[in-house]
C-alpha cells in the first residue's frame, strides 16, 4: 500500500490498519479539495482585476473614441495577453473576464463562500447562471442568501434545482416573457471532436428538441423492429423483401441508428416548413471542402503506379455523381477517386503505398476538411469521387508544407494558396477556420507591403481588427512563420499547420487481392 501522508506507517513497520490510512487519505483529499477551490476563487478575482485594467486601459488610451468600442478593444488586447499564457483562446479568456467582473460586482456574497471554500466552481456557476435574471440589488442578495445555503454541503447536481426554483420566484418577468426572448438565442453550431468526428449541437424550444427526439427514436425503433423480423425470415428461408425496411445484416444500436436517421434527414431532407413552391431551399445540397493527399485517392489496383507528392483540395456537393475527369485524373465506378499514373507523377517526387509497402510497413495520409480536422481515408476518398471541382495545392512530399498552386496569379491563385496554408485564423491560440479569415497585408499596402505570399497572413475579423487598432504587431519570419509582440513586449510564435496529418499503420485497409511483394 502506498505512503501518501507520511503519518500512517511507522518507520520500519507495515502499513497500519487500511482504515487508519483511508482516514488519512480523507482528510488529505479534503484539505487539497479546499485549497484548489481557493486557488480557483483566487484565479476568478484576478480575471476581474484583468476587465478593470482593460477599462483603464480604454479610459487612458482613447479618450476621444466611442466608449463601448474601445473598452472591447482594450479587453480584446488584455485577453490576448492573458490567453498567451494561459494556453487559451483569447475568446474565452476574454468572456471569462467579464463573467468573473459581474460576479465580483453583482454576487458578492458567492464570491465570499466560494473564497471560504464554502462551495466549488460547480455551485458558482450555478448560482451565476440562475441569477443573472434577477437585476435588482434586494432580491440579488435575497437569492443568494437562499442559493449559497442549498449549495453547502451538497453536490451542484443536487443543488442547481433549489437554486434555480429561488431565482423562479425572484424573477421580475415570467417564464413565458423570457422564454419568448430566449428563443432569439436558437442556433446550431459544430464542435471537434478528434478521430475524423464532430458533435452537431441544437439550442431550440424544449418541446421542439423532444419532438426530434422523438422522432429520430421512433424512427429507429421502426427499423429495429424491421430488422428483426428480416432476420426471422432470412432464418426461415424467406427472400428479403428489395423495397422493404428491414436489412437482417443491420446490427446498428438505437443511439447509432437515431445519429445516421438525423444525419440523412438533414442532408437530404425538405424544409417543408420554410422552402417556396419552387423549392428553392431544398435544391441547396451541403458542400464540403477537404483536402486530400493524391496518393491517398488511389485506388488499391493502381498504388504500385503512383510517384507523385501533391495535394488537391477538393470543393463538391452531396450527390455529384458525374463521371467527368477531376484534376488530370478519373473516377472510378465505385466512387474512389483515381488519378492516371502519368498525371500522379507531374510534379515529380518517388512514393510507393499499399497494403504491403516498403519494410512491410503501412503508411496513410489521412485528407483533412478546411479547417485542419483530419478525417479517415474512406471518408476523404468518398468526398473526392464526388466532388465536381477540384483545386490543387502542390506540397513538399515530407513536411506537408504548401508550396505552390497550380497556375499561379496574384489574385485568385494567391488566396487559393494562403487559404490552404493558413488553415485557421494566424493569430496565437484562435483556430476559426479560412471561411471566417480575411487575408491581412503584415506590412500595410499603404506602407510599400506587397501582396504577396510573404507579406500575407489568414486573421478572423476578430484578430484582424486587433493588429490595427490595438499595439499588437506582427513580424512575418518566412515559410508563413508569423511572430505576434504584445503590447508589454511578450512575443508569441505562430507556425502555419501541416495541411495533411501523417499517421504509420493503416487501421482499416481497403481489400485487396494478394500479389507479390513490391520491388525494393
Amino acid at each position: 500500500m502506498a505512503d501518501l501522508s507520511g503519518a500512517v506507517r511507522d518507520p520500519g513497520a507495515e502499513p497500519t490498519d487500511p482504515s487508519v490510512v483511508l482516514t488519512a487519505l480523507v482528510t488529505g483529499l479534503e484539505a487539497t479539495e479546499a485549497a484548489i477551490i481557493r486557488l480557483h476563487a483566487l484565479r476568478e478575482a484576478q480575471l476581474a482585476v484583468a476587465q478593470d485594467v482593460a477599462a483603464a486601459i480604454a479610459a487612458s488610451e482613447r479618450p476621444g473614441s466611442t466608449p463601448g468600442a474601445a473598452a472591447e478593444l482594450a479587453a480584446r488586447s488584455v485577453a490576448a495577453q492573458i490567453a498567451g499564457v494561459l494556453h487559451m483562446s483569447d475568446r474565452v479568456v476574454q468572456a471569462r473576464m467579464a463573467r468573473a467582473a459581474d460576479l465580483m460586482a453583482r454576487f458578492p456574497a458567492t464570491m465570499q463562500a466560494f473564497t471560504d471554500a464554502r462551495i466549488n466552481a460547480a455551485h458558482v456557476r450555478t448560482i451565476h447562471d440562475a441569477g443573472a435574471r434577477l437585476d435588482e440589488a434586494a432580491a440579488r442578495a435575497e437569492f443568494e442568501q437562499i442559493a449559497v445555503a442549498a449549495s453547502e454541503g451538497e453536490t451542484p447536481h443536487r443543488a442547481k434545482r433549489l437554486v434555480e426554483r429561488a431565482a423562479e420566484r425572484l424573477a421580475p418577468r415570467s417564464l413565458t416573457e423570457r422564454h419568448r426572448d430566449a428563443q432569439e438565442q436558437r442556433r446550431v453550431w459544430r464542435e471537434d471532436l478528434g478521430d475524423g468526428q464532430k458533435a452537431l449541437g441544437l439550442i431550440h424550444s424544449a418541446a421542439i428538441v423532444d419532438g426530434i427526439y422523438d422522432r429520430l427514436t421512433q424512427q429507429a425503433r421502426a427499423v429495429t423492429l424491421a430488422n428483426t423480423q428480416a432476420a426471422k425470415n432470412a432464418a426461415g428461408g424467406f427472400a428479403p423483401d428489395p423495397d422493404g425496411l428491414g436489412d437482417p445484416d443491420d446490427d446498428r444500436t438505437m443511439d447509432q441508428l437515431r445519429a445516421d436517421l438525423c444525419a440523412d434527414t438533414l442532408l437530404t431532407g425538405t424544409a417543408s416548413g420554410h422552402d417556396t413552391t419552387a423549392g428553392l431551399l431544398s435544391a441547396i445540397q451541403a458542400r464540403v471542402e477537404v483536402t486530400v493527399p493524391v496518393l491517398t485517392l488511389l485506388a488499391p489496383d493502381a498504388t504500385d503506379a503512383a510517384d507523385t507528392d501533391t495535394s488537391d483540395t477538393a470543393k463538391g456537393a452531396k450527390g455529384a455523381t458525374d463521371a467527368a475527369d477531376v484534376a488530370g485524373g478519373r473516377r472510378s465506378p465505385t466512387g474512389f477517386g483515381t488519378i492516371d499514373a502519368a498525371a500522379a507523377g507531374a510534379h515529380g517526387g518517388r512514393s510507393r503505398v499499399g497494403s504491403a509497402s516498403r519494410f512491410g510497413v503501412r503508411t496513410e495520409q489521412p485528407g483533412e476538411l478546411a479547417g485542419g480536422q483530419p478525417i479517415d481515408t474512406h471518408t476523404a476518398r468518398t468526398l473526392a469521387g464526388n466532388a465536381t471541382a477540384w483545386e490543387r495545392v502542390l506540397t513538399h512530399p515530407v513536411t506537408g508544407a504548401i508550396l505552390a498552386v497550380d497556375h499561379y496569379r496574384p489574385n485568385t491563385d494567391l488566396r487559393r494558396l494562403l487559404h490552404a496554408r493558413d488553415s485557421r485564423c494566424r493569430f496565437p491560440t484562435c483556430g476559426l477556420p479560412p471561411a471566417a479569415q480575411d487575408l491581412d497585408h503584415t506590412i500595410d499596402a499603404v506602407f510599400g507591403g506587397s501582396t504577396e505570399e510573404g507579406n500575407l497572413g489568414g486573421l478572423c475579423r476578430r484578430h484582424h481588427v486587433l493588429k490595427h487598432q490595438t499595439p499588437w504587431t506582427v513580424t512575418q519570419r518566412g515559410a508563413g512563420i508569423l511572430e505576434w509582440t504584445s503590447p508589454t513586449g511578450a512575443t508569441y510564435t505562430d507556425k502555419p499547420p501541416a495541411p495533411v496529418t501523417f499517421t504509420i499503420e493503416d487501421p482499416d485497409p481497403p481489400p485487396r487481392a494478394e500479389t507479390a511483394p513490391a520491388p525494393f
